[in-house]
């Protein structure tokens, strides 16, 4: 029969014991500024289709998606399409089965978190 008495062992991995890696971080990552692209697009498709509605629902539509809040919207989804281009990218040397090293999949890591972010500052100056 199975040990049913295990003790005060946790199943492994366990909160308490597993330390979350940095490509596990990223790997997360990739997958919600994904999910957080189709929100952005759904809002760029609603201010497209309101545009040819017509002038007051257009005025609406545009209120919100120029408002402070819309520009973080644009911004954060500026950052995520950054974000998860590198993270393909890193994926995709992966598939090669390059920079499998322990030490050079962290590096990977750090350039895509480093290198989304300064690619989003880099086009907002550009861009404004």
């Amino acid at each position: 029969m199975a040990d049913v008495n295990r003790g005060n062992r946790p199943l492994s991995p366990h909160l308490q014991v597993y330390r979350p890696q940095l490509t596990s971080i990223t790997s997360i990552l990739t997958r919600i500024t994904g999910n957080a692209l189709i929100v952005a697009a759904l809002m760029i498709v609603w201010w497209l289709l309101a545009a040819s509605t017509g002038p007051e629902y257009f005025a609406f539509a545009n209120g919100f998606v120029t408002s402070w809040f819309g520009d973080l919207v644009m911004f954060l989804s500026l950052w995520a399409l950054w974000y998860h281009t590198l993270a393909g990218i890193r994926h995709l040397i992966w598939d090669n089965a390059k920079m499998l090293e322990i030490d050079r999949a962290e590096m990977l890591g750090w350039m895509v978190v480093i290198g989304s972010g300064v690619l989003t500052v880099f086009s907002v100056v550009v861009l404004w």
